[in-house]
């Protein structure tokens, strides 16, 4: 059996695609920090992440916290929700009757983004199910946004596909390195929850031990 030990987590591609020194900090050098929008998060997490919740409905089951795993990408982790439609095209799922298709649903704490991020998270799910199960190509997807409480379609490109299988080959290779990328200073650094630990403000002064010592001489 192939040890999912040194597998990236799923979610790790939505920090690395928004910044790739967040994403080091927590998942190289272990570091978190909490501010008022990742508890908020978590919050609805805990509530989706139920897997006693499993219900069925007609032609809907619907499976909370489902583990995933794609020993291609090398990735493991969790779907908020996973909602199987029956359908003649679908798959066997043991203990049911039935073919079913599996469509992911991925639970965000804020609103739509112009960026990326929310959704290569989502595609990377679909591609550990579809790898997972044998099912066929998962064509649409949804992520529901807790501040306008809607869910939103996401289309799983062959663009996006391509993307996520990019960025975790980059992902891989920081890992395997032990590499914390160098900051980058963007309007991003302002609601980050890391800019206590990140010290984005370092970037601009040059030399950090230089910083240092003229701050101790200043003071």
């Amino acid at each position: 059996m192939t040890s999912t030990d040194d597998y990236l987590m799923v979610s790790g591609i939505q920090h690395f695609a928004y910044c790739r020194r967040q994403w080091a900090l927590i998942h190289i050098e272990a570091h978190w920090s909490d501010n008022v929008l990742t508890i908020s998060g978590e919050l609805m997490h805990t509530r989706v992440h139920n897997h006693k919740l499993t219900e069925k409905r007609g032609k809907l089951l619907t499976v909370r916290d489902l583990p995933i795993v794609s020993h291609d990408l090398q990735v493991r982790g969790a779907c908020d929700v996973v909602a199987f439609h029956e359908d003649e095209n679908g798959i066997n799922l043991q203990g049911r009757k039935g073919l079913w298709l599996p469509v992911p649903v991925e639970y965000k704490r804020g609103k739509p983004k112009i960026s990326d991020e929310d959704r290569l998270q989502l595609c990377t799910q679909a591609l550990c199910l579809e790898e997972m199960l044998l099912c066929p190509i998962i064509e649409k997807a949804y992520i529901y946004y807790g501040e306008t409480r809607r869910r939103e379609p996401v289309e799983l490109t062959q663009e996006l596909r391509n993307t996520v299988k990019t960025m975790f080959a980059e992902m891989h290779s920081y890992y395997k390195r032990a590499t914390t990328p160098k900051v980058k200073k963007s309007k991003k650094c302002t609601n980050c929850s890391f800019k206590d630990t990140c010290l984005p403000s370092l970037s601009t002064k040059g030399d950090v031990a230089n910083y240092i010592e003229k701050a101790l001489k200043e003071g």
